[in-house]
C-alpha cells in the first residue's frame, strides 16, 4: 500500500501551522475587496483589518478553488508516489469540491498508478478542521487510505455545527435571510442560531432575543444533539470576537466537563459570508439538528 497524504481547503480555518505540522495540504480559497487585488494565495490580508474593512462596510467577494491551483499543488506528491486522501469543503455551500473531483480525474490520466480520493466533507469552517483533526488522528494510529476514507464517510454526519451570527445584514446579502426579516430582526434584536444540516447546506433553528442568550443557546444545542458521543475535545471558531468565544468555551467547561477546546478565527472564504462577530461550535453528535 503506497503512503498517502492528507489535503484540505483553507475553509477549514485551521491554524496555519496545524496543516505544517501535520503534513496536511492546505487549498487556498481567494476573495477580493476591490475586484482588483487578489487575496489568498500570494497576497494575504491579516484578519482582523479583513474583518475591520467589513465593518466599514466593504464587503469582500470569494472565489471557489481553483483546478489549476489543486493540479499544481498535487502533482509534485503524485509525482513523489504518494496518494492524496482530500477531505474537501461542503459541497453545499462550494462547487470547491467538483473542482477537486475534476482535478483529480484529470491526473488521474497523468498518474494512472496513483489515487486521489475525495471526500465531500459536508463541513465547513472548523466543521471541516475537526472532521481533518480527527482523519490525521486516524491516520497516525495506522489506518490505510481506503480505511480512513470509509470512517470519514461514515462519521462526518456526526460533526455538529452550532452558530449565531452577529449583524443579520451578512445572512440577508448571502440569501440566507429576506431583507424584512433581516430588518425586523435587528430591530428587536433577534440573534439567529443556524446548523449545517445532512446536506451541507446552513439552515436556521431558532431565534432568540439578544446576543448573550444566542451564546447559551449554542450550548444547549449541544446538549440537545450530542446523544450518546462522549466528546474530549471541541472546537470553536469567531469572526474576530475571541472574548465571546471563550465564554462560549467555558460554558462547555462547565457543563460538559471538556477542557480540550481549540479555537480559531473564521477565514474570509466563510467570514465574508457570516460577518464580524460570528461565533461557531463543533463536536460529535448524535445527530446534527
Amino acid at each position: 500500500m503506497a503512503e498517502y497524504i492528507l489535503s484540505t481547503e483553507s475553509t477549514s480555518d485551521l491554524p496555519v501551522e496545524y496543516y505544517q505540522n501535520n503534513d496536511v495540504l492546505r487549498i487556498p480559497l481567494c476573495y477580493t475587496f476591490d475586484g482588483t487585488t487578489v487575496y489568498g494565495e500570494k497576497e494575504n490580508l491579516d484578519l482582523k483589518l479583513f474583518y475591520d474593512r467589513m465593518r466599514a462596510n466593504e464587503m469582500p467577494k470569494t472565489m471557489a478553488s481553483n483546478v489549476d491551483t489543486i493540479l499544481a499543488m498535487f502533482r509534485p506528491v503524485l509525482a513523489e508516489g504518494k496518494d492524496i486522501l482530500h477531505i474537501a469543503f461542503s459541497s453545499g455551500l462550494s462547487c470547491s469540491c467538483n473542482n477537486t473531483l475534476l482535478a483529480a480525474q484529470m491526473l488521474k490520466e497523468e498518474f494512472p498508478d496513483r489515487i486521489v480520493m475525495v471526500v465531500d466533507s459536508l463541513c465547513a469552517s472548523l466543521g471541516q478542521g475537526f472532521l481533518v483533526d480527527m482523519a490525521v488522528r486516524k491516520k497516525k494510529e495506522g489506518l490505510s487510505l481506503p480505511e480512513l476514507s470509509e470512517w470519514l464517510e461514515a462519521n462526518k454526519l456526526h460533526v455538529c455545527h452550532m452558530f449565531t451570527v452577529e449583524d443579520l445584514k451578512y445572512l440577508k446579502n448571502g440569501g440566507r435571510i429576506s431583507r424584512t426579516t433581516a430588518i425586523l430582526g435587528t430591530l428587536i434584536n433577534v440573534k439567529p442560531v443556524l446548523c449545517t444540516d445532512d446536506t451541507g447546506h446552513l439552515i436556521p433553528t431558532s431565534n432568540v432575543r439578544g446576543r448573550k442568550k444566542a451564546l447559551a443557546t449554542l450550548v444547549d444545542r449541544m446538549a440537545e444533539t450530542v446523544g450518546n458521543y462522549k466528546n474530549d475535545h471541541v472546537f470553536i471558531s469567531h469572526g474576530d470576537s475571541l472574548e465571546d468565544a471563550q465564554t462560549v468555551g467555558r460554558m462547555v467547561t462547565e457543563r460538559f466537563g471538556i477542557t480540550d477546546i481549540m479555537y480559531g478565527i473564521i477565514g474570509p472564504a466563510i467570514g465574508a459570508h457570516s460577518g464580524p462577530g460570528t461565533l461557531a461550535l463543533f463536536y460529535f453528535g448524535d445527530h446534527r439538528k
